[in-house]
């Protein structure tokens, strides 16, 4: 059973909770694209989930994070030698000023 396209005052329900103004027009589009989209939800309800194991996420089983751990890099003054403008006294590097 197809879901039917939303009627006129419920799109504009709809869009005045998100604060859209919307034209005749764009009502009777949107009115269509939700009902398919719900029709759509419809679809993927009806699918049988039995047996199905329930997931957190889709993806990987393991995150693909990784634990911090302390890695040798630079020291600090090879890390500013290339610095056009840097404040090597202090270790720090010099950017142009971006806000006022």
């Amino acid at each position: 059973m197809a879901v039917p396209p939303l009627d006129d005052a419920e799109v504009r329900r709809i869009a005045a909770l998100a604060h859209l103004a919307l034209t005749d027009d764009e009502v009777q589009l949107f009115g269509r694209q939700l009902g398919e989209i719900l029709e759509y939800v419809r679809q993927i309800q009806a699918e049988p989930t039995d047996g199905v194991i329930p997931m957190s996420h889709v993806g990987r089983t393991a995150s693909g994070e990784r634990a911090d751990a302390l890695v040798p890099s630079l020291d600090r003054r090879e890390a500013l030698g290339n610095a056009p403008d840097a404040a090597r006294e202090a270790g720090y590097f010099k950017v142009p000023r971006v806000i006022g």
